[in-house]
């Protein structure tokens, strides 16, 4: 049985690297594609419900795909020394994470108080030189581009196009699983770098005959931050889905692409929607995301529901990241504390015939 060794490895003929380059990698990507068994019953729909958990990727996020991508051709074939992004807080994890693999600097600007402590944690123990602004993700944004105009550092957010390169083998692994595309794609939008690398993976596979279909692509906000919605950015975006806080998207024209050329769509749901989809993934399937994540399964039961997604379709949600990005926000969601007895036998037991 050959070791995997990382998505540039295994899709290296698809991606714009020379053949020779050593790749950074953390053995990211092959993330598991989960068919739902008990939501689908719950919405009363017959439907194939999957999910793709990219919550399992090295750094508990889809960026690590992007990110291999970006920091090899950074590091590799143009010899920087350091790379840059703004962040919600995933990018930052990945982006320390490569850095410290190859022993380059990292630079994080991170939206000060408004990133999840687990996020910010992985940033710090990694090695990154953490910079937080007063403002928001979008301001950053802006930061990081007039400073690589000016100082010797590679961006590695989604603006990257090497990072959307890396991003579209989710699709690859997607179709190599079922055999061909979903009828359905849905993913949470926040940047909108994944749904445009998604929608290139799927456009690529199509073209060479890979897959005889391209899924409808279906991308969800939060209703704080849906610029998509609004149809212009927002100035002060705000939603408890930090990872999809995002009010003027790099991708934006990207995502509308995706949208149009699939015949797809944008909606918004609230905080609220989003949490009960997080918490109900956790507790009828034992997938625990982070909050952004479950705005995909929010948006999918919804329009499954209504009927926008017809019964008997092949569905894929993206999970974008681990639930153990922000514990804090699950805790709060959970309305039961836990049991605290004595440390012997009969309460312990007493304890537990009480809640069976």
């Amino acid at each position: 049985m050959t070791r995997y060794t990382g998505l540039i490895d295994r899709y290296r003929d698809r991606l714009p690297l020379q053949p020779a380059t050593v790749p950074v990698s953390l053995c990211e990507g092959d993330t598991p594609l989960i068919r739902l068994e008990n939501i689908p019953k719950l919405i009363g729909r017959n439907v194939d419900l999957y999910v793709k958990f990219e919550g399992l990727n090295p750094t508990g996020s889809f960026k690590d795909r992007g990110m291999t991508v970006a920091v090899t051709r950074a590091v590799r074939e143009e010899g920087s020394r350091a790379i840059i992004c703004a962040s919600t807080g995933n990018t930052s994890a990945s982006a320390a994470a490569y850095a410290a693999r190859c022993g380059i600097k990292c630079f994080v600007l991170i939206p000060e108080g408004k990133i999840a402590l687990g996020k910010l944690a992985q940033a710090l123990m990694h090695g990154a030189e953490v910079i937080q602004i007063q403002g928001n993700f979008d301001d950053g944004m802006r930061i990081v581009k007039e400073i690589a105009d000016h100082a010797p550092v590679s961006i590695v957010n989604s603006i990257n196009t090497y990072r959307i390169e890396g991003q579209k083998t989710a699709a690859f692994e997607i179709v190599d699983a079922l055999g061909d595309a979903p009828d359905y794609h849905c993913l949470p939008v926040g940047n909108a770098g994944n749904i445009t690398a998604y929608w290139k993976g799927y456009k690529e596979y199509h073209g060479d005959g890979v897959a005889s279909k391209q899924p409808v692509m279906c991308g969800y906000q939060a209703e704080g931050a849906a610029p998509f919605i609004k149809g212009a950015p927002v100035a002060h975006p705000e939603t408890v889905a930090t990872a999809i806080r995002i009010g003027n998207p790099q991708s934006w024209e990207g995502a509308l692409t995706a949208q149009r050329e699939s015949g797809g769509w944008f909606e918004a749901f609230s905080d609220a929607q989003i949490l009960k989809a997080q918490k109900l993934l956790a507790d009828r399937e034992g997938i625990f995301c982070e909050p952004a994540s479950a705005t995909s399964i929010a948006g999918a039961m919804h329009d499954l529901k209504t009927g926008r997604i017809p019964e008997g379709s092949t569905v894929v949600c993206t999970l974008t990241g681990n639930g153990l990005k922000d514990p804090d926000t699950a805790i709060r969601q959970c309305q039961v504390a836990p049991a605290a007895v004595p440390a012997d036998l009969e309460a312990v037991k007493r304890a537990i015939l009480e809640r069976l």
